[in-house]
């Protein structure tokens, strides 16, 4: 089975103006439309495929994205793996604006998204102790390097339901918590990726501070615009070099996301909802063919 690259982009990251060959998939799920058309486009002969996150000229606040058909056309494109990118508020004083955070951790603090795809008639708990792939952190890493990018190999995500941003109180508490970036979209994302057996990396491009710093202030929102748009160039320079690493081949072996169902599902198979089956007909298609 081949594998093959999906990028999402958040605030800022709406296309890709360097790809080739482009194609556009208008594609709707079980779960209704994505948040816009897929694209797909080479890099170098290679082809990969392109959401963005909230739509063509951001017409979807966080809570409003429709995550879990997402998540099901990429798997209709074939994706096998996803690199995320997203803007986010630094926790840290040591992670100012401009940084890449390779997120490996998750907090969940949002409330009004639907997260699951196994809700009713077939129950799946999917394991979510590591979320995201070492071998996609790695490669992410490295390339960063390459490119002279400021990051930080590590790091936990605070998800807040939003679109408001965080009180004082609150942006005091995530820290004490530990967390260091935080943001509003890869939560449920990393979740659907892991029930939909596609791996998942998250890396944080750091547009402020969150209102706890001490120089929050004087921070403005054309500030915050102007490092979103040095980010989001930054961004495309990673996704244009990334893809050739990626497909010399990455040994996946010891990540167990790929068939992770099998030992998730818990619901037996004479006890599936047909409906809910049909419904699933995309995550579940691997599963069938190797427990059928």
């Amino acid at each position: 089975m081949n594998n093959y690259l999906g990028f999402i982009g958040g605030s800022g990251l709406y296309n890709l103006n360097f790809l080739e060959d482009i194609k556009y998939h208008d594609l709707t799920s079980s779960f209704g439309k994505p948040s816009d058309k897929i694209i797909e486009g080479t890099i170098d002969g290679n082809t990969i495929f392109f959401l963005s996150r909230h739509g063509k000229g951001h017409k979807l606040s966080p809570s409003s994205i429709n995550y879990r058909a997402n998540i099901d056309c990429f798997k209709q494109c074939g994706v096998t793996d996803i690199i995320s990118l997203s803007a986010a508020g630094s926790l840290k004083d040591n992670l100012p604006p401009g940084t890449f955070v390779i997120v490996d951790q998750f907090i969940d603090r949002t409330i009004n998204r639907k997260k699951s795809f196994f809700n009713d008639g077939i129950v799946a708990h999917v394991p979510m102790s590591e979320p995201t792939s070492k071998e996609l952190m790695i490669l992410s890493k490295n390339k960063l390097d390459t490119l002279n990018i400021s990051n930080v190999l590590g790091g936990t995500y605070l998800a807040m339901e939003g679109p408001q941003f965080s009180t004082k109180a609150e942006s005091n508490l995530y820290r004490q918590w530990g967390c260091d970036v935080i943001g509003m979209t890869n939560i449920p994302e990393a979740k659907l990726a892991r029930e939909a057996e596609i791996r998942y990396c998250s890396i944080s491009m750091v547009t402020d501070y969150d209102c706890w710093h001490q120089d929050h202030e004087s921070v403005n929102l054309e500030m915050i615009l102007n490092t979103m748009k040095e980010n989001t160039e930054k961004s495309k320079k990673f996704i244009q070099s990334i893809s050739n690493d990626y497909y010399k081949g990455i040994d996946f072996s010891k990540d167990k996301t790929r068939n992770i169902l099998d030992t998730s599902i818990i619901t037996h198979r004479d006890s599936w909802d047909k409906e809910i089956e049909i419904k699933l007909k995309t995550i579940l298609k691997r599963y069938k063919e190797v427990n059928s």
